[in-house]
């Protein structure tokens, strides 16, 4: 048996707004809508989101065809950034590059990388021993923490390179028995449940 990390696709920026409250946008509501027929999308047996708007919008895009609950938790949230609020996008990606690059560092208050990628394999444990292994479940969140889980199911250092490809809206398996990875980060467009491809 398997599971899915996937990623909140494209957002509306608000610097008015507290992140954690940013909604999808047109577009990335779209992208979300256009899979919900696909098979892997329809053989979910559950669907766990973190508790920011987006992820939550975006689960419940994915529940809409499947009839199984969406559960929410806290402990899935992106990594805490709220020392420093909001930041234009090219000074976040310059912060996001330091997040990586310094694991054990917090930037300028930031949560550090080494606590997220604990935090989020927490989670996801706690939530699969909760899971029956009747089917396929679904983590849905943010870019960032999920990188921290793929580098830490794929035994990689906390590393960049690892990270989803831009616009979110992006997905990579994992096999239940052993947390192994099976497949990288693929868009959610073009992700056909075929682990090898």
């Amino acid at each position: 048996m398997h599971a899915y990390y996937i990623t909140h696709p494209q957002i509306v920026m608000n610097p008015a707004v507290p992140v954690p409250q940013w909604g999808l946008s047109e577009t990335g509501r779209a992208r979300i809508e256009a899979v919900c027929d696909r098979p892997w999308v329809l053989s979910l047996t559950r669907i766990f989101s973190s508790d920011e708007k987006k992820a939550i919008e975006t689960a419940g895009i994915l529940a809409r065809n499947t009839g199984c609950p969406i559960e929410i938790d806290p402990l899935m949230g992106e990594n805490d950034r709220s020392s420093t609020g909001f930041l234009p996008p090219p000074e976040f990606e310059k912060a996001a590059d330091r997040f990586f690059a310094e694991p054990e560092e917090s930037f300028k208050g930031w949560e550090r990388a080494v606590d997220a990628e604990a935090r989020i394999v927490k989670a996801v444990s706690i939530a699969l021993e909760r899971c029956s292994g009747d089917g396929p479940v679904a983590f849905v969140g943010h870019g960032g923490v999920g990188t921290l889980l793929k580098c830490h199911f794929g035994g990689y250092p906390i590393s960049r390179v690892h990270d989803q490809p831009p616009g979110g809206g992006n997905i990579f398996a994992f096999r239940l028995s052993d947390r192994a990875c099976l497949c990288d980060w693929k868009p959610v467009e073009t992700f056909s449940g075929d682990f090898h491809g």
